[in-house]
């Protein structure tokens, strides 16, 4: 085979990856995590032989799928610590957050899922909770977050905005948590509810 077909079969291959990798994120967004890999296959214009080539797995589809999303989650948190008004950058956190839950049903369920496989995302994941642990201890000292908010509070706060199936929906319910959040006239709640991330899949 010569060196230009070889270049031209390469380009071909990067090409289908590309967009597998594009249709599969429409079609998560749209549906959720459970398309099935043919379905995935067929709006692509691939062979399911050749998808399952370019990702042995579902599982590796989907972490190629929204491996933006998860750093983005991420650069969120670090941006909202560089705000020097703690309450306005928690707010800011969770808003964007809230945002991308609502407008990505397929992503929603990644995040909360954390791909138990996936290590990279996981590890993402990880750098986001500290961030976000770091955010709310800022806006608990400066007074403005309530005392009592517990990080397994983000769970419970997600799970909330996991049902909503609009952005103004969301919206609308984030407003009603940003309130409960505030530390004036916060009034005692029960104990926090031992939660974490995996307990929303």
């Amino acid at each position: 085979m010569s060196t230009g077909s070889s270049h031209l079969l390469r380009v071909d291959a990067q090409q289908n990856r590309e967009r597998i990798v594009e249709v599969a994120r429409a079609l998560f967004a749209e549906r959720g995590l459970d398309v099935p890999m043919a379905a995935i296959a067929r709006r692509a214009e691939v062979g399911v032989a050749t998808l399952y080539r370019r990702f042995p797995t579902k599982e590796a589809l989907i972490t190629e799928a929204f491996a933006d999303q998860f750093a983005n989650c991420t650069a969120v948190v670090h941006e909202a610590l560089e705000d020097p008004d703690p309450w306005r950058g928690f707010c800011s956190a969770l808003e964007k957050v809230f945002a991308m839950q609502a407008e990505d049903r397929g992503f929603s369920v990644a995040f909360l899922a954390a791909l138990p496989d996936a290590v990279d995302i996981g590890q993402e994941i990880d750098r986001a909770l500290r961030s976000f642990s770091t955010l709310a201890d800022r806006a608990k000292a400066a007074g403005a977050l309530r005392a009592d908010f517990a990080l397994s509070d983000l769970p419970l706060l997600l799970m909330a905005n996991n049902g909503m199936t609009t952005p103004a929906a969301s919206r609308r319910l984030l407003g009603y948590l940003l309130n409960s959040l505030r530390a004036e006239h916060a009034e005692p709640l029960p104990p926090p509810a031992p939660l974490s991330l995996r307990d929303l899949c």
